[in-house]
């Protein structure tokens, strides 16, 4: 298959290289013309040579291998997003029970660590269900 891959890129070279040269030649219009004709002539039949199948195959690996990895890469963001937001809800209770200690009632403080201590165990269950899947 690389030869394959190799073949396409020379041929593109070929083409190109053959249509600027014969573009920038120092010869006559109707010459510059015959030639270019010549020269695109020669590529359809160089086309014509290509295995249509193995080139779909090629096609369809590389576009696998794109989905794969923008797979991959949305469940990496997904992760990054939740432990970002676990960091935010968990300076959002300590500030709640700061809060409460700062108030000096022993009912909030209670329920404020009660809030703490399940957020804590549900963020972790979260993360952890999220690097599973990953």
């Amino acid at each position: 298959m690389s030869k394959k891959k190799g073949f396409g890129k020379l041929l593109a070279g070929l083409a190109i290289g053959a249509g600027l040269g014969v573009l920038f030649a120092p010869k006559k219009g109707e010459e510059t013309r015959r030639e270019l004709k010549g020269k695109i002539d020669e590529m359809f039949q160089k086309i014509k040579q290509i295995d249509k199948e193995e080139v779909k195959a090629e096609f369809e690996i590389k576009l696998a291998q794109i989905q794969a990895e923008l797979d991959d890469l949305d469940k990496e963001k997904v992760l990054n997003i939740a432990k970002e937001k676990a960091k935010q809800v968990q300076s959002s209770v300590e500030d709640l029970v700061a809060y409460a200690v700062e108030k000096g009632t022993p009912v909030l403080e209670k329920t404020a660590n009660a809030v703490r201590e399940k957020a804590i165990v549900l963020i972790k269950e979260v993360l952890k269900k999220l690097e599973d899947n990953k």
